[in-house]
């Protein structure tokens, strides 16, 4: 029954009461409260629900989510580019790096399982809370037959990196850059690239917000997370009152610290090197309410989305690394393991993983 039914979390929230959706920007400066995507490539859409309300788990049963999660097996995963591949892609990119044609590039790659049934995003947004909890953790459901659209949405993010917040004018991003099992593995390269990105980010929002308004917040910061540690920066700047949603995903999307640095010329490698688009990975994915001129867009990183292929379901699930001068090929290949081994662990979970309190996460290799 759950797959006939819209629902979004994010946070200590839900929104269930779906009434519209759409692609076009311009209605985020509207009315109302929207969860929105917009993907790597640039596809917008969003979808508005008028029901919020505390997120309540026995809540969403009664409409009809089940909160059974259909496990998937962790052989079951394909990667789009092989070690080998990915490891000649980040030889390139350091060539380019040395001909002055990119500072630094973000290379990912998309695993693929297939499904037997439709994602079932309440229950496995369920298994991440327990398993791996995130600051962006988050889910969306929207069936086609309900949005008009193509094909269903189904998203669940565990994405612990804020791509854009908005309280009243002021704007905040907070990119991500270095990651290592723990603080000692963190090398000067990911100092060297966290602040690279932050300068990118001024640069962003410098194009939409008030001249003199841009500035570092924070610079560094360390944050601890399941299984990792990251290095974090925080950029805010002020939007004039006349500048609305679509001057600003114009000028931010896609995030710098998933694309690099100049964004243009990362872009062209990102096109060149990878295999396919990424679709929701390394988009935004969040909420907007524009009566209370208030958002909320994490990076969609850490996420699992449904598309369908051939006829069939299939589950997506990115991981990537941030590539300068200074990488490790293999090295780089391994952080994408590591980014990866524990949320596809969580996936090959059963729901009555969550009772019996299991954090197992066994080695992968995809």
């Amino acid at each position: 029954m759950s797959q006939g039914l819209a629902v979004a979390i994010f946070g200590n929230f839900m929104a269930t009461d779906f009434v519209e959706a759409t692609t076009d920007v311009s209605k985020l400066d509207d009315q109302g409260w929207w969860a929105v995507t917009h993907t790597f490539e640039g596809e917008f859409q969003a979808f508005r629900f008028t029901d919020l309300q505390p997120l309540d788990l026995d809540k969403l049963a009664s409409l009809g989510h089940d909160l059974t999660h259909n496990p998937v097996a962790l052989d079951s995963w394909t990667s789009s580019m092989s070690e080998s591949e990915y490891v000649s892609a980040v030889e390139s990119i350091r060539q380019d790096i040395a001909r002055g044609w990119v500072y630094q590039a973000n290379l990912c790659r998309v695993l693929s399982a297939p499904l037997d049934s439709s994602l079932n995003v309440v229950a496995l947004w369920n298994l991440l809370a327990e398993h791996n909890p995130a600051p962006y953790l988050s889910a969306l459901q929207v069936p086609a037959s309900l949005s008009g659209f193509d094909s269903d949405v189904r998203i669940v993010s565990a994405s612990p990196e804020l791509f854009l917040s908005r309280k009243k004018q002021i704007l905040r991003s907070s990119p991500i850059k270095g990651t290592a099992r723990v603080a000692s593995e963190l090398l000067e390269k990911d100092q060297t690239e966290n602040i690279m990105i932050v300068d990118l980010v001024r640069n962003d929002l410098g194009q939409v917000c008030e001249s003199g308004s841009v500035k570092v917040v924070d610079l560094l910061r360390l944050e601890q997370h399941p299984g990792l540690v990251h290095l974090v920066s925080d950029v805010e700047g002020t939007l004039p009152n006349q500048v609305g949603w679509s001057e600003v995903l114009a000028a931010l999307t896609p995030p710098g610290s998933v694309s690099g640095a100049p964004k243009s010329s990362a872009l062209e490698v990102i096109q060149r090197l990878e295999n396919g688009p990424r679709g929701i990975y390394c988009g935004g994915f969040g909420w907007v309410d524009a009566d209370s001129n208030s958002a909320e867009l994490a990076v969609g990183i850490r996420t699992f989305w449904q598309e369908t292929n051939q006829g069939g379901n299939v589950l997506r699930f990115g991981t990537g690394a941030g590539i300068t001068w200074a990488s490790d090929p293999v090295g780089e290949w391994h952080e994408t393991e590591l980014k990866a081994e524990r949320l596809l662990s969580v996936s090959a979970m059963t729901s009555s993983d969550i009772d019996a309190g299991s954090s197992a996460t066994p080695a992968i290799t995809i």
